[in-house]
């Protein structure tokens, strides 16, 4: 589904990634690992639109064909069925729960401006179809007893979980997830591991995901890759990277 090949940024004299390769198959959930400062994010903001490589390539095949989205629009990116949240919630904090996540729909809406203005039955049977459409992924966020509150208002684990269901609402393919369990306890952490499962499942969904939470990197991942200062060192299942000395030696340094 996701092919980044031979993937280089840099930013003046400092190289953020280099010669970054990787493959993620349709269904898998796959893991994005190491120290702060490795590069992980700047490999999102690449494969989403936000960075054009110095070099390499992103191919994305959501099912019919390859398309090569390296420094595509992040709109046309999303359109083609790649989204992702971030690592610092980024909600529309004084909207509701429900308009948030209605708001996500517009990715896929077929009526034009003028359509909409002059309110026709088709646009309006559209909308129908969105209010619906959000209520149902609320529901299944566990967050449809909030749909009226502001979306500031809720916990910080809630506004998670109100991150995703926006990404859901585009009906992504492959979902970027940065840091989904970044100031969660260990309970919260493990409700969040259970939902990445259910959603996976339930909306056919690949899942690539940054996270230094190593409980919910081995618990859900079945591919991990580690970076270190911008480098692939390692790639593997859980428990090939838990054993990997230079995987342990870039986490914990050395003697």
């Amino acid at each position: 589904m996701l092919k980044i090949e031979n993937m280089t940024m840099r930013f003046g004299g400092v190289v953020a990634a280099n010669k970054f390769n990787a493959h993620i198959k349709k269904g898998q959930i796959v893991g994005l690992i190491g120290p702060n400062g490795a590069g992980k994010t700047t490999i999102f903001n690449v494969v989403t639109g936000v960075y054009k490589p110095t070099e390499g390539k992103v191919i994305f095949n959501p099912g019919d064909k390859e398309h090569d989205i390296t420094g595509m629009a992040p709109d046309e990116i999303a359109k083609l069925g790649v989204c992702r949240t971030f690592q610092n919630i980024r909600l529309f904090k004084d909207m509701t729960v429900l308009d948030n996540v209605f708001i996500g729909n517009h990715l896929r809406i077929k009526s034009n401006v003028f359509s909409s203005i002059i309110r026709i039955p088709s646009y309006r049977k559209e909308e129908r179809e969105m209010f619906e459409k959000s209520l149902y992924l609320l529901d299944r966020v566990g967050l449809l007893d909030e749909k009226d509150e502001k979306a500031h208002s809720l916990p910080y684990g809630k506004q998670r979980r109100l991150e995703i269901a926006r990404a859901l609402a585009t009906e992504p393919k492959l979902l970027l997830l940065d840091e989904p369990a970044a100031g969660m306890n260990p309970q919260e952490s493990k409700e969040l591991m259970d939902f990445i499962l259910n959603i996976k499942d339930e909306f056919d969904l690949t899942v690539f995901l940054i996270e230094h939470h190593m409980d919910v990197v081995m618990g859900i991942c079945e591919d991990i890759l580690v970076l270190d200062h911008g480098e692939l060192i390692a790639q593997g299942d859980p428990e090939t990277i838990q054993k990997d000395q230079r995987v342990i030696e870039a986490y914990l340094g050395v003697d």
